[in-house]
């Protein structure tokens, strides 16, 4: 049988990685989806160091449209990143009637309500799985294994280098600063970091989970989104005191607002239990806790990020179009896995909404009566305190960090609270607000 013809736009690590990959396991491929597939085209501004990793195996174009535009090109892998030109290749393929691949999460994340509906005119198919998690299949799991199930919620260290960084500072006890240089001697963040140490990749990801968990289009705009830059290594210490670790988190869950379904899209700090598995997971690694209302909870670990990893998941979305290609297009696997026209209009709870647990540290003044004063606060705005320790002052210091835990509480009444107990007297500086989840 004749082999699909793929083009490939971008080889850089993820790129490299699969025509790597790709080439050595070719028969395996084969025995998996019943014919070759074979990357014939390559798009990449750098024709000499495209042309030496495909050592003429391929033709090499720094045009991309002329890979998008081939009549012979069944599939465009897209791995170019971004959300400019990214979005004009991807939409033209589509609308050349070519399948799409792509690993591109901020594109699908902004972009991916208009991707998918093109798609659905022009009956192709838009597989995704590496954008998520790297070589966790994490959307096939969503999509088609966990289907029978409601999912309640989702909890993911879903970006690799904030993890790496915030591992540093509880192992090291280093300052953010550092930990977040050491990352970027070994590789793993970025010379501008933001995307990452803000959260904003998590959301990206976060987005494109929640979509496919819950029916609803993409929301990227409506996901709250915190960062770990302001993280110190006395609050990462503090918490492991206590018996949790602080870890990115990315969450969704469903949650009843005035009586109705909403849906919770956040991505910050969180405190969690040392004795859950996903607290455990350091480095660059990535773990994804998927509760259903059938299987319970599940949890898919792995690499988040590299060359191959990122490439098994790219290849596994080559086999399942090259499956499905000759599908009926109502009998694939819808994009975001509810059908088209089933999809939900939940709204997304606003974050002063939002209700869980929190940790505190408040910088006050050493003195008979501050305790006092602060309890009658969470007393007087209905706050149960769960857990409280007042560590000793430094020789020679009259003041001292209070850290205290509450039970569950609504986002906006904490937030009253802070807001009232920074106006004492025996109050210095900012108050430090950690959110905790149990997970449980």
């Amino acid at each position: 049988m004749k082999p699909i013809n793929v083009g490939l736009l971008g080889i850089g690590t993820v790129g490299g990685g699969t025509f790597k990959v790709l080439e050595r396991n070719q028969p395996e491929i084969m025995r998996r989806a019943g014919r070759g597939i074979v990357i014939t085209m390559v798009a990449d501004r750098d024709l000499e160091k495209a042309q030496a990793l495909v050592g003429g195996k391929a033709a090499v174009t720094a045009d991309a449209l002329e890979v998008v535009d081939h009549p012979d090109i069944d599939i465009v892998v897209e791995l170019i990143g971004g959300t400019g030109v990214a979005q004009q290749f991807v939409l033209r393929a589509i609308e050349n009637g070519k399948h799409v691949v792509t690993a591109n999460k901020a594109l699908l994340a902004l972009h991916g309500n208009e991707i998918f509906a093109a798609a659905r005119r022009r009956g192709v198919m838009v597989a995704f799985e590496a954008a998520v998690g790297g070589g966790i299949p994490i959307i096939k799991a969503l999509r088609e294994g966990l289907t029978a199930n409601r999912i309640e919620w989702i909890a993911g260290i879903i970006n690799g280098t904030s993890n790496f960084i915030l591992s540093e500072m509880r192992a090291k006890g280093s300052s953010f600063g550092a930990a977040l240089h050491e990352a970027q001697r070994l590789g793993y963040a970025e010379v501008d970091p933001t995307f990452d140490i803000e959260g904003v990749d998590a959301a990206h990801k976060l987005t494109i989970m929640a979509a496919i968990s819950f029916g609803i289009p993409m929301r990227f705009k409506e996901v709250y989104t915190e960062g770990i830059a302001r993280l110190t290594a006395d609050d990462i210490r503090y918490a492991g005191e206590l018996g949790y670790r602080i870890k990115l988190l990315g969450i969704t869950k469903r949650r009843k607002i005035n009586g109705e379904d909403g849906i919770e899209l956040r991505v910050h700090p969180t405190l969690i239990p040392e004795r859950r598995l996903i607290a455990n997971v350091e480095g660059v690694m990535n773990a994804i806790v998927v509760k259903g209302d059938a299987v319970g909870a599940t949890l898919y670990y792995g690499a988040g990020a590299g060359a191959y990893p990122t490439a098994s998941s790219v290849i596994a979305d080559l086999v399942d179009i090259t499956r499905m290609h000759t599908a009926d297009p109502e009998h694939r696997v819808p994009h975001l896995a509810f059908r088209p026209d089933q999809l939900s209009n939940e709204p997304t709870v606003p974050m002063d909404e939002v209700e869980t647990a929190y940790y505190l540290r408040l910088r006050v003044m050493d003195k008979p009566g501050v305790l006092s004063e602060i309890t009658r606060v969470f007393a007087d705005l209905g706050i149960s305190i769960d857990a409280m320790v007042q560590k000793e002052p430094q020789q020679g210091e009259d003041q001292v960090d209070l850290i205290m835990l509450t039970h569950l509480t609504i986002e906006k009444t904490i937030d009253a609270a802070i807001g009232r107990i920074e106006k004492l007297p025996i109050i210095s500086g900012r108050i430090i607000r950690i959110r905790l989840e149990t997970l449980g």
